[in-house]
């Protein structure tokens, strides 16, 4: 499968659809969920265009791989929800069909806020 250049997020990043911007620098971009499912619900998406975990542990640089993970904890201490600042959040990442995944640009939700429940239901 062939990255998607036409999908919401890479429209979000090229400025073409609004989001409600939490944080940017020049690895990831994180904005507010527009279906919150939890009281925070925000997403963190890499700036390169990467369809999913897989594609992304296979081709991203290792500067992009630690940008990311920093990204999530630089958002997380932002919305008040990492263990540091707040009471825990789940990061989740979906894969493919299986794995639920709707939008085929790899990103992480960050559900917080509240007891987020159980992992699978």
């Amino acid at each position: 499968m062939s990255y998607d250049h036409n999908n919401i997020f890479a429209k979000i990043l090229r400025n073409e659809i609004p989001c409600n911007k939490i944080y940017e620098d020049e690895f990831v971009l994180s904005f507010h969920d527009i279906n919150p499912q939890k009281k925070i619900h925000a997403l963190v998406i890499p700036k390169g265009n990467y369809i999913d975990l897989d594609d992304f542990s296979l081709n991203a640089t290792s500067e992009e791989m630690v940008g990311l993970l920093k990204g999530i904890n630089i958002v997380a201490k932002k919305l008040g929800i990492s263990t540091e600042v707040g009471e825990g959040y789940r990061a989740l990442a979906n894969i493919g069909d299986h794995g639920g995944q709707e939008v085929p640009h790899f990103h992480f939700h960050l559900f917080g806020g509240e007891k987020v429940g159980k992992m699978v239901e």
